[in-house]
């Protein structure tokens, strides 16, 4: 005998498997590119690009500065292939505020991270663009 489900219970149902889907992303180890830019900034002034490597596993999909010394909240979300997310630091020197988004494509991914802080009185935004490509296993 089949039963038939309410409407309701069918959209709670096919929501489950997309809400703790996650993306299309391979664990490992990650060489990440980061481009700094600074509204104001000359042309010629303008930091160049920075690389550091990170190990990304599907329960830590953050890609993270690896000079991270403030005390920081982060909370985030996953939609499909792209993770969302905001930070909040409390530092000596003032706040950080951020928010940061990137989008996996199996092996690499593209994204950028928006940060305002508060320093010496004066307000500042640094726009981080990332880009991301797997290079192998995480050491262990």
């Amino acid at each position: 005998m089949i039963r038939s489900l309410s409407l309701p219970t069918l959209l709670i149902l096919s929501a489950v498997p997309a809400a703790h889907a996650a993306p299309d992303m391979m664990e490992g180890m990650w060489e990440i590119t980061t481009k700094m830019e600074i509204p104001g900034m000359p042309q010629g002034m303008a930091m160049p690009p920075m690389t550091h490597t990170q190990c990304i596993t599907k329960s830590d999909m953050i890609p993270r500065d690896t000079e991270q010394s403030r005390d920081c909240t982060i909370n985030h979300e996953v939609n499909g292939n792209t993770v969302t997310w905001t930070i909040k630091c409390d530092g000596e020197a003032g706040d950080v505020v951020g928010n940061g988004k990137v989008t996996y494509h199996k092996d690499r991914f593209d994204g950028e991270m928006v940060m305002t802080m508060k320093e010496g009185g004066e307000t500042m935004q640094i726009t981080n663009k990332m880009s991301g490509r797997r290079v192998g296993a995480c050491k262990r």
